[in-house]
């Protein structure tokens, strides 16, 4: 991978609109601190800890948690993307955010700010498929299921976006001045060693949930790397929603520096023997939108080109 890949990119910053990771650093803290609130609330307005949080179980989290029985889900069929998104405890919130963060960032960097979500989204719905069939069919927790902990927490969705950032560059190396560098993969190992740790203490239906998240992200990068984007359909149907309330927005011209003129049917660039910076920020805002791997191999020649003059 050329060092200008790493170094030299235009990076999505987490200030900007168009930042996946952002969006989900934002619903996870509302709903956490939402969830926070109304447990004070309960706390406060009952006599004893035991019984305002029994109450804050009963009558709020158990709406919000995915159920480990078949027979409570229809009641709450939200939950199955709900909780993905709900955390009760501080630090598993601050663990898997700061996680979410890592990863997320990585391959937001590398793959463009729209695979993301769908790859969170994935990661959970499955994570919770699996775990419900666990909860259910395994005979030995079957037989325990009214004591099996409900599904909370973006612990399966992280799964899937860390092994998806493996798959897709397991050679990335992260604080490169320490001796050139961690890969990737050995930060990927250490989570995944303290995640299995965790789960050991709560039901297998966890483990089953968050290899199942796993699985996910690695058939997702497999299915990329194909040309099939399976979270393309989700893109679609945001922009289309998002075009029924902005309907002015199909009307507004993007700036000059927003065209993505590598859609033309016309080749976008020829090969010229000198190096402009106007030619190296397009490329470098290609990758931004849709990912290195989408480049042209006469792209990716230029950028080679670029790092060893570094333009």
């Amino acid at each position: 991978m050329p060092t200008i890949e790493q170094n030299k990119r235009n990076k999505i910053l987490l200030g900007q609109d168009n930042n996946a990771l952002t969006w989900l650093i934002i619903v996870n803290a509302v709903v956490f601190v939402s969830l926070i609130f109304v447990k004070v609330i309960y706390l406060l307005s009952n006599d004893g800890v035991a019984i305002g949080t029994q109450l804050f179980h009963n009558q709020v989290t158990d709406y919000v948690f995915l159920p480990a029985k078949f027979s409570t889900l229809p009641s709450r069929p939200w939950t199955v993307i709900l909780y993905m998104f709900a955390h009760e405890n501080v630090w598993y919130f601050i663990s898997s955010l700061l996680w979410l963060w890592c990863f997320g960032y990585i391959l937001q960097d590398l793959a463009g700010n729209d695979k993301l979500i769908p790859l969170y989204l994935y990661g959970g719905f499955f994570g919770a498929c699996f775990f419900l069939l666990g909860s259910n069919l395994i005979p030995s927790m079957q037989t325990n299921i009214n004591s099996v902990q409900p599904l909370i927490g973006a612990g399966a969705s992280v799964m899937a976006v860390a092994i998806a950032t493996t798959t897709l560059t397991p050679g990335f190396r992260i604080f490169p001045l320490l001796n050139g560098g961690i890969p990737l993969w050995v930060l990927t190992l250490i989570f995944v060693a303290i995640d299995f740790a965790t789960m050991a203490s709560a039901s297998s239906g966890y483990a089953l949930a968050h290899i199942a998240a796993g699985a996910v992200g690695f058939l997702y990068v497999q299915q990329l790397r194909k040309g099939n984007d399976w979270g393309a359909w989700m893109l679609r149907f945001a922009n289309w929603f998002d075009n029924l309330f902005n309907p002015e927005k199909k009307h507004i011209r993007k700036p000059l520096k927003q065209e993505h003129f590598y859609k033309a049917t016309r080749k976008p660039y020829e090969k010229t023997p000198n190096i402009t910076q106007q030619k190296l920020d397009e490329i470098l805002d290609k990758i931004n939108q849709k990912g290195y791997h989408f480049l042209t191999d006469e792209e990716k020649e230029f950028l080679n080109k670029a790092s060893k003059e570094e333009l």
